[in-house]
């Protein structure tokens, strides 16, 4: 027999590049993983509201009114806010002079839910971890509204 007669055909698949493909990929989707996800953590209740602990200090509550208008109250003053970037700045210097103070929103039936969101966007920016929504208790609402 021949040299030629005597070789066989390696049926193997060299497999290191496509591992090393697959490793570029999950480097790739591990490191735009955080800027895909975006959301706002908020403090929801369950069921039923609660009522704030009154032994924390004056929470700085934002108001978003039904034509998307923005505010800030911190203790008995209200102050107007323009725009997103002045409730964000806002928020930043109260943060630095309060810093176990809360943070909610306080957003009217009617305001439409991207102006709330926007709101909870500009406090998550602002470094806010937490926030909480105001909500009235149950049993004060008017009969037969939701």
């Amino acid at each position: 027999m021949s040299a030629r007669s005597r070789r066989r055909a390696v049926a193997e698949i060299n497999v290191v590049p496509y591992i090393d493909v697959m490793l570029v990929l999950l480097v790739i989707f591990i490191a735009t993983a955080p800027v895909i996800m975006q959301g706002v953590q908020v403090d929801l209740p369950q069921a039923e509201s609660k009522t704030m602990d009154q032994n924390l200090s004056d929470p700085a509550i934002v108001y978003v009114d039904r034509q998307g208008r923005y505010s800030v109250q911190v203790g008995s003053g209200s102050t107007p806010v323009n725009d997103l970037q002045e409730l964000t700045d806002f928020i930043r210097s109260f943060r630095a002079n309060h810093p176990d103070s809360p943070v909610v929103v306080s957003g009217d039936r009617a305001a439409s839910y991207d102006s709330v969101v926007q709101v909870m966007v500009a406090l998550k920016n602002a470094g806010e971890k937490s926030v909480g929504l105001v909500t009235e208790p149950l049993d004060t609402r008017p009969k037969g509204k939701k």
